[in-house]
């Protein structure tokens, strides 16, 4: 198998792991790679030690934005230039297993699959694995609706069968729109059961207040699904129990 994987990583002000989530690229078991990192105006290091690595490997690829724009942008110009028959999803202070291309790849590859994920550990910043989250063996549009059961650093799809597909233009839950919209379609995006990436639990991310989720979540049903509030409602009580109660 020689497939070209674009691996699309957003960067702002990631210069304590952006060294880490690059070398995990590296050292991916499975080598037509490449990592295409937008940086969205860091004013920090990060620029200094991304340039370093580009010097050593040209499949190495650096965009600068001129203006911050937040995630959605930022992964939207690394698609415009991405060359790859498959395109993943890595932010700048995550990390992935060193077989998680190979694994992906020979998952999706003779099924024809579109769209996958996997399992991967929730980390804390002193990089303690504080919790596995499993991946479900099949999601459908109405399983993403009553919750995003995808994390985006597993995100694996397929350029011939979906063609490139674009994160809406909406500051949070970006990635989560974007599985409903593919799935929308009837399509189905499969999971793979073992663990292959490392996500950061930062204390400043959204993702980090469990409140604050939800009220990106009303925003999705209601702005960018366009649910009646009767439907947006059912949805949110489900999230609530899932995410603040359990």
């Amino acid at each position: 198998m020689n497939k070209l994987v674009s691996i699309i990583t957003p960067n702002y002000n990631c210069e304590k792991y952006i060294a880490a989530t690059i070398t995990s690229v590296i050292h991916q078991t499975y080598k037509n790679w490449e990592l295409i990192i937008v940086d969205d105006c860091s004013t920090d290091n990060s620029l200094i030690i991304i340039n370093k690595y580009i010097e050593k490997d040209n499949r190495i690829k650096l965009i600068k934005l001129g203006v911050n724009s937040g995630p959605a942008i930022a992964r939207n110009e690394a698609i415009k230039a991405a060359k790859g028959d498959y395109i993943a999803f890595l932010d700048g202070d995550d990390s992935w297993d060193s077989k998680k291309l190979h694994l992906q790849l020979n998952f999706m590859e003779p099924k024809q699959i579109p769209l996958s994920f996997t399992s991967y550990y929730s980390v804390d910043e002193r990089s303690k694995q504080t919790k596995l989250i499993t991946a479900k063996k099949r999601v459908s549009y109405t399983d993403l609706l009553t919750n995003n059961y995808i994390g985006c650093l597993t995100v694996m799809y397929s350029v011939k069968q979906l063609g490139k597909v674009y994160f809406p233009v909406i500051r949070k839950r970006q990635d989560w729109a974007l599985w409903l919209k593919i799935t929308k379609t009837g399509k189905f995006a499969y999971g793979i059961k073992e663990p292959l990436a490392y996500y950061l639990r930062r204390k400043q991310s959204i993702s980090s207040n469990k409140f604050n989720l939800l009220k990106y979540n009303w925003k999705i049903y209601r702005n960018f699904e366009k649910l009646n509030i009767v439907v947006s409602l059912y949805y949110i009580t489900q999230l609530f129990f899932k995410k603040i109660l359990k």
